[in-house]
């Protein structure tokens, strides 16, 4: 039985024109909701407000003004929530909406009322759905992108491991969209400047994520004792693999 943070990313819940993926979302709460009945406590770190929130008003694409983000954000959020909800409580799962800032993590007050918040969702068998508070974080106090964000909720909570499911098996030798040889790096022990140096650009048009935000989380995990991995969210049930030390997948180790 393990304390596990999973973080999806909007590549992962939406299509590339913003609207739910339902059928892969569908799959990805009763994957978690089976864990959970099988004893493991789960947090969910979840992107997506600003791509449905773009789906929804039907902007097209994602907006690069503040104001426009934001308001996506705030449309965005509501059908999240709703969403997961929805599909939890059919499995018998209460969901907690845990929205944070910067502010709320470098503060050590309100950090600590977070982390007590988190653990005791927790003990009462809840499933806590943390996300960035896209709606009132500007470059001041955001954290910046929810890779970041999940290492930073699984290392204050004590988690003994972090998932990163993205639209990747995850760390490759070179970039497989390039180079028909490059190879799934399986396991990584430590993280210097050639690791470093695999990371490419950003993620999808929608998210905020890419190689270089997951490997800066991998360092956080590892300096808390945290193991990560990065897989392929196509298939929410690699989920069962993973518990099983199974399947095609890049494991950070954490440093013990």
């Amino acid at each position: 039985m393990m304390r596990i943070v999973i973080k999806v990313g909007t590549s992962t819940l939406a299509h590339a024109s913003g609207k739910l993926n339902i059928r892969r979302v569908e799959e990805l709460c009763k994957v978690i909701s089976d864990l959970k009945n099988a004893g493991h406590e789960i947090v969910l770190v979840s992107s997506g407000a600003i791509g449905m929130g773009v789906g929804k008003l039907n902007l097209g694409a994602r907006p690069s003004d503040m104001p426009t983000k934001q308001a996506a954000a705030a449309v965005g959020q509501c059908e999240l929530m709703y969403t997961y909800d929805k599909l939890f409580s059919e499995y018998g799962h209460i969901v907690a909406q845990i929205l944070v800032t910067g502010d709320d993590i470098a503060n050590r007050e309100r950090r600590g009322h977070f982390i007590n918040t988190m653990d005791r969702l927790i003990g009462l068998g809840a499933l806590p759905v943390v996300n960035e508070n896209d709606t009132v974080a500007t470059a001041e106090i955001a954290v910046g992108d929810n890779d970041t964000l999940a290492a930073i909720v699984a290392s204050s909570i004590g988690a003994g491991l972090l998932i990163l499911l993205s639209d990747i098996d995850g760390l490759y030798s070179a970039d497989p969209k390039k180079d028909k040889n490059a190879q799934l790096i399986s396991v990584v022990e430590n993280i210097d400047d050639d690791i470093r140096a695999l990371a490419g650009g950003a993620g999808s048009s929608l998210g905020t994520g890419g190689m270089a935000t997951k490997l800066r989380a991998a360092e956080l995990c590892a300096q808390s004792g945290v193991d990560m991995i990065i897989a392929n969210g196509a298939q929410p049930e690699i989920l069962y693999d993973i518990i099983k030390g199974e399947g095609r997948y890049t494991l950070f180790k954490g440093k013990k």
